[in-house]
């Protein structure tokens, strides 16, 4: 089998992985080397440069830079060795690396925890449960906002937190799923325009608008089809994508929430307080039904199907060239 044939084989074993066990909390995560990293580089980049504004920003930039490409570059090494040594040596290496790119499962089981605390422990419970999955301020949330908070974070997570390491593994291999983790752990713990990170997480924010540009695109029409599959309402999906997919400043995030607002008939996003101060944002979809808790169980579903769907079509194409078109030889 060629090269591209193990890494696709690899990117679907990783999957089913992720599926069955999700990250273990008791094993080290790469994404947590990440994340130490990304604050390693802080620290040094900070005291390195001016203390100034364009300092600030140029010592994000460096780290924007540096960080991806030694996760990258890490996962190659590991990889070209072992395929050297042997093509079962990397697979198995590589699907290791793939399931800890993946994050469905534990996306599923976040959501779900906060419908569960909602349930037996109520409201105040679940807003701390929330605030472990979103960057807002979730102390006065109502039940309605809690839970539009946590169908958000599914629909554009699906992008995020799976199709898009997807589509680089399919790619790049496990490395392409590094170096996209690498930029996407960036983003969550630098990219804010707060104070401390408005100048220094600026290039990290822009580096992750880029990459995510086409996976959340493909994310969305992947899901309007799965969605028309589980047989929530596909043409509504389609109508609301087309209205509001450019409602949110992120050029991305807004792609994957106003499918789901539309494919299940509920209204998303709105004003959302950050770091205590408030901003305005437009509403996903039509309040055609008051968002209810069954809705978290109808993302995640969502998120699934849209996930086995685009995989098996991409796993389907590469195939095909893999054996057919001599890609990989």
């Amino acid at each position: 089998m060629t090269l591209w044939t193990w890494t696709l084989l690899s990117v679907l074993a990783g999957f089913l992985i992720d599926c069955v066990l999700g990250d273990p909390y008791r094993l080290p995560h790469p994404v947590v080397w990440i994340g130490k990293l990304i604050s390693l580089s802080e620290k040094a980049l900070r005291a390195l440069f001016a203390e100034t504004d364009r300092g600030a920003f140029c010592a994000g930039l460096v780290t924007a830079i540096f960080v991806p490409l030694v996760s990258a570059g890490i996962s190659f090494g590991i990889l070209f060795g072992l395929w050297m040594l042997s093509p079962w040596a990397y697979f198995a290496m590589s699907t290791i690396m793939c399931w800890q790119c993946f994050a469905a499962r534990c996306l599923a089981t976040e959501a779900n925890k906060v419908k569960k605390t909602l349930e037996t422990e109520g409201l105040e419970p679940a807003r701390k449960q929330v605030g472990m999955l979103v960057g807002r301020d979730t102390q006065s949330l109502s039940e309605a906002q809690v839970l539009k908070a946590t169908v958000e974070t599914v629909a554009e997570n699906t992008s995020d937190g799976v199709i898009a390491p997807m589509l680089y593994m399919v790619l790049f291999g496990a490395v392409g799923g590094f170096f996209y983790k690498a930029i996407n752990t960036m983003d969550s713990m630098i990219g804010y325009k707060n104070e401390r990170y408005l100048y220094f997480g600026r290039a990290a924010a822009k580096l992750d608008d880029a990459a995510n540009f086409l996976p959340s695109r493909i994310s969305a029409l992947a899901m309007i089809a799965a969605a028309a599959i589980l047989r929530f309402d596909g043409k509504n999906a389609l109508r609301i994508f087309l209205r509001d997919r450019r409602k949110h400043a992120s050029p991305n995030s807004a792609q994957t929430e106003s499918v789901t607002a539309g494919a299940l008939h509920i209204e998303l996003a709105g004003p959302a307080s950050y770091f205590g101060k408030r901003i305005e944002k437009p509403t996903l979809g039509d309040p055609d039904r008051p968002i209810e808790r069954a809705d978290i169980g109808r993302a995640v579903r969502l998120m699934y199907g849209t996930s086995v769907l685009l995989l098996l079509v991409l796993l389907t194409i590469g195939l095909c060239l893999a054996l057919f078109g001599g890609i990989g030889r």
